[in-house]
This record gives C-alpha cells, structure tokens and sequence, in this order.
C-alpha cells in the first residue's frame, strides 16, 4: 500500500507489478524503483517492473540503492522526479524508507525546507533522522 508523500509523491515497499493499473488509475504517471534486483530472492527484476509499467502506460525509472546513497543516486532521483512533470509519482523499495530518504534529499537539493520534508515524512509514517544532517 502506498503512502503520501506530498500532493504528486508517494512512496511504497515492494510493488506487485499487477497493482500497476491500479496507481495508473490513481494519477500515477512515472513508477521509480529504488531496489536493486535480486536484493531479495521473490522480488520481480527492473526489467519485468519495466514491463508492467509500459502495459499499464506508465513511465519507468530504476534508481536503484543499494548501500547507502551517494549524489548520483539524489541527482538521479531529482532528474525522475522532474522528468514526471505535473504527474504523480509512485517510488518503491523494500519498505518505503528508502525512497522517502532519497525523496527528501531530492527536494532538499530542489530547495525545500527541512521542516517541511520531516512534515511530510513523519505523516507518512517514516522518520528522516538518519539524513537530517544532510537536509
């Protein structure tokens, strides 16, 4: 299940790529994956994601973290984030934490306001503590 990050950002653990229709039906334009494959051994690979997203009509990104992010991975994800326009955007990754990391780093480096993000964050039920150093 998807949690609401802002009015265009939502986040999620790992998606079945049947639920695609669904987001697509929600006002989700752009799906960004922020897992590695074969992180775990039961989750589809960017590839049959991809796939899923082309035959729900949706865009498709693979910004995947593995261990910690580094300014590619924010660049990156501020380039998918931006390459969504005025579209809604779902990220996923094993839990949501992740990507709403990376999503606040993202913003961070558009300009908003840390108050703001940890609002954002913390009604979704996720904390930006381990990157406040960085907001």
């Amino acid at each position: 299940m998807a949690r609401q990050l802002d009015e265009r950002m939502m986040v999620a653990g790992q998606i079945n790529p049947s639920a695609l229709p669904d987001y697509a039906a929600q006002g989700v334009t752009l799906v960004i994956n922020n897992r590695p494959d074969h992180e775990d051994p039961d989750q589809p690979t960017s590839a049959e994601v991809e796939s899923a997203c082309a035959a729900a009509g949706l865009a498709y990104r693979h910004v995947p973290i593995a261990r910690g992010m580094g300014p590619s991975d924010i660049d990156a994800m501020r380039d998918a984030i931006h390459a969504a326009g005025d579209g809604k955007v779902l990220a996923f990754c094993r839990s949501g934490n992740r990507s709403t990391l990376v999503w606040a780093l993202a913003r961070s480096a558009d300009g908003a306001g840390r108050e703001e993000l940890e609002r954002c964050a913390t009604a979704a039920g996720f904390s930006l503590e381990p990157i406040a150093h960085l907001l």
